[in-house]
C-alpha cells in the first residue's frame, strides 16, 4: 500500500486559530476518547490529566491550546461544533470544575491543575502531548501524540518530521515528489488536476469529492464573508483591531447583497484598478485570518494561520479573472493546491514548529499559485514553477507571534503570501520551463535543510523576533 494524502487531508474544516495548537490537540483528545472506548475504559474515567510540551506549552495560551485539549475530551467535534457554543462549554467547565468526558460521563475536572505546561520537549517533536486517564481501579491508562502540523495528529513520528501518514491506500498514480506528477501528466497526457481527481476516485466516490471540495469552498467563502463583515477588536490581549471590515465599506460601498454568493457577485462589479485589486486580495486574506484568531470556522489550508492566502487567490479568480467561472473551476483550483501541499509535507513540514512560517505562509503560498497558474492556462510544467517561485521567495521566513497569538504578523502574512502567490503565477505563465534553473523538488529539499539549520528561538517558540522585541505591554 502506498503512503497516501488526501486533497481532504491538506484541506480540512475546523475552528482557530492554529491547526498545530489549536485542532490538533483537539484531534488528539478525541483520539484518547477513542482508545479509552476501544479498551473500554471510558467508564471507569475518573480523572483525566493532559500534560503539553515543547511549543505547544511556550505558546499555549496564546494559541487556545489549553481550551482545544477541553473541547477534545469533551467530544465536541471542530468541523461541525457551533462557534456560538465554545465559550459556555469552557465556562461550564472551568465553573463547575468538572468535564463531561466524551460528552457520555462527568468526571472532575481542575483547570489550573488538569493542564500541565511544561517546557521541555519530547523527543519526536515539538509540539508533544500526553494524556492520563486516572481509572477507579487505581490503574492509568497514558497515551501520548504529537501536533505535526496542519491538523495532522500522531502517536510516534520519525525524528526528521518527515512522518508515515496513518492514512494507507492504493491511489493509480503514487506520487511523493514533483516530477512523479510530472511524469503522470506527460504519459497521461492530463493536467495536474486531472491526476489528482483520479486518485481521489480511488478512495471516494465522483460524487462524494464535487461535494466535499464545494463544502470546503463554502465554508472559504462564508469565512470571508463573516470577516468582511465583523468589526471589532480580536480577543487575546494585543487589542488588534480588525481591518477587514473598513478595508471591505471602503471598496464595496453601497452595493446591494443578502449572502455570499450574492456579495461574490456584487464584488465582480466594483472597480479593479491595480490597486483596487491589490485591496482585495489583501481584505479577503485579512477576514479569513480575523476570523481564524478569533476561534471561528476556517478550511486549515494547509494550516490555520495560513488559511487566508488560498481563498483569497482563488476568490481573485473569480472575481477579478474570470467572472463565467464556477464549480469547475473552482474544483480544479482545490485539487491542485491540496496535491502541492501534500508534496511539501511528504518531503518537508507544514508545521511552523518544526520549520518557521515558510511551513506555513510558503507552502500555502506555492499551493495557491500552482493552483491558480493551472486555472490561467498554465502546462504542468509550469504549474510546478509557479509552486517552485513562490515557495522560493519564502524560504527562511521565521514563526515569531507577539504573545503567542495567531496576530501579529501572522494575519499580514496571509496577504503578502497570496500577493506573491498571483505574482508567482504570472511569473510562470511567462516563462518557458526548459528555461528553469530550480526544480520544486529541489526547494521542497531546500525548505527542509533550511528549517533543520533554523534556531529553534524562530519556530514557534516565542523565544525570539518580534515576540521578545515587542512586549504585550507595548500594544
Amino acid at each position: 500500500m502506498e503512503e497516501c494524502i488526501s486533497v481532504f487531508d491538506m484541506l480540512k474544516i475546523g475552528v482557530g486559530p492554529s491547526s498545530s495548537h489549536t485542532l490538533g490537540p483537539w484531534r488528539a483528545g478525541e483520539r484518547f476518547l477513542e482508545e479509552l472506548r476501544k479498551k473500554n475504559l471510558l467508564q471507569s474515567v475518573v480523572r483525566v490529566k493532559t500534560d503539553l510540551y515543547g511549543s505547544l506549552s511556550l505558546t499555549g495560551i496564546g494559541h487556545a491550546t489549553d481550551l482545544a485539549v477541553m473541547l477534545g475530551l469533551s467530544g465536541q467535534d471542530p468541523e461541525y461544533i457551533p462557534v456560538e457554543n465554545i465559550d459556555g462549554i469552557i465556562k461550564t467547565i472551568k465553573e463547575e470544575n468538572q468535564i463531561n468526558l466524551g460528552n457520555e460521563f462527568l468526571v472532575p475536572f481542575s483547570f489550573s491543575e488538569d493542564i500541565v505546561f511544561n517546557k521541555k520537549f519530547l523527543p519526536f517533536h515539538s509540539n508533544g502531548m500526553r494524556f492520563t486517564a486516572f481509572l477507579a481501579n487505581g490503574k492509568k491508562h497514558i497515551a501520548t501524540f504529537y501536533s505535526i502540523g496542519g491538523g495532522f495528529v500522531v502517536k510516534e513520528e520519525r525524528l526528521n518530521a518527515k512522518k508515515k501518514i496513518e492514512i494507507k491506500c492504493a491511489f493509480p498514480f503514487a506520487i511523493d515528489k514533483a516530477v512523479d506528477i510530472l511524469a503522470y501528466c506527460k504519459s497521461e497526457n492530463n493536467k495536474i488536476s486531472e491526476i489528482v481527481y483520479e486518485n481521489e476516485k480511488s478512495m471516494r466516490t465522483p460524487e462524494v469529492i464535487d461535494h466535499e471540495l464545494m463544502r470546503i469552498w463554502n465554508t472559504m467563502l462564508e469565512c470571508m464573508y463573516i470577516g468582511c463583515h465583523t468589526e471589532g477588536i480580536l480577543p487575546g490581549g494585543l487589542n488588534v483591531r480588525r481591518r477587514a471590515f473598513d478595508m471591505h465599506q471602503n471598496l464595496i460601498g453601497l452595493s446591494n447583497y443578502s449572502n455570499p454568493q450574492t456579495w461574490l457577485e456584487q464584488i465582480r462589479l466594483t472597480e479593479v484598478k491595480f490597486r483596487q485589486i491589490l485591496k482585495w486580495v489583501s481584505c479577503f486574506a485579512l477576514a479569513v485570518n480575523e476570523v481564524n484568531a478569533a476561534l471561528g470556522r476556517i478550511v486549515t489550508a494547509p494550516t490555520n494561520g495560513s488559511a487566508g492566502v488560498i481563498p483569497s487567490v482563488l476568490m481573485y479568480y473569480l472575481v477579478i479573472e474570470n467572472h463565467q467561472a464556477g464549480e469547475k473551476e473552482i474544483k480544479q483550483f482545490l485539487l491542485v493546491a491540496g496535491e502541492i501541499g501534500s508534496i511539501f509535507k511528504k518531503g518537508s513540514t507544514i508545521s511552523a514548529a518544526m520549520g518557521g512560517c515558510q511551513a506555513e505562509i510558503g507552502v500555502s503560498s506555492s499551493m495557491a499559485a500552482a493552483a491558480l497558474c493551472e486555472l490561467m492556462g498554465g502546462t504542468p510544467e509550469q504549474v510546478l514553477m509557479a509552486a517552485e517561485i513562490a515557495m522560493e521567495h519564502h524560504l527562511g521566513l521565521t514563526c515569531d507571534p507577539i504573545g503567542g497569538l495567531v496576530q501579529i504578523p501572522c494575519i499580514e502574512r496571509n496577504t503578502m503570501g497570496a500577493i506573491k502567490a498571483i505574482h508567482a503565477a504570472e511569473l510562470a505563465l511567462e516563462t518557458d520551463p526548459k528555461n528553469a534553473k530550480v526544480p520544486l523538488d529541489k526547494v521542497v529539499d531546500t525548505m527542509w535543510q533550511t528549517a533543520k539549520d533554523m534556531n529553534n528561538k524562530y519556530k514557534e517558540t516565542s523565544e525570539g523576533g518580534l515576540a521578545v522585541a515587542v512586549n504585550m505591554s507595548d500594544c
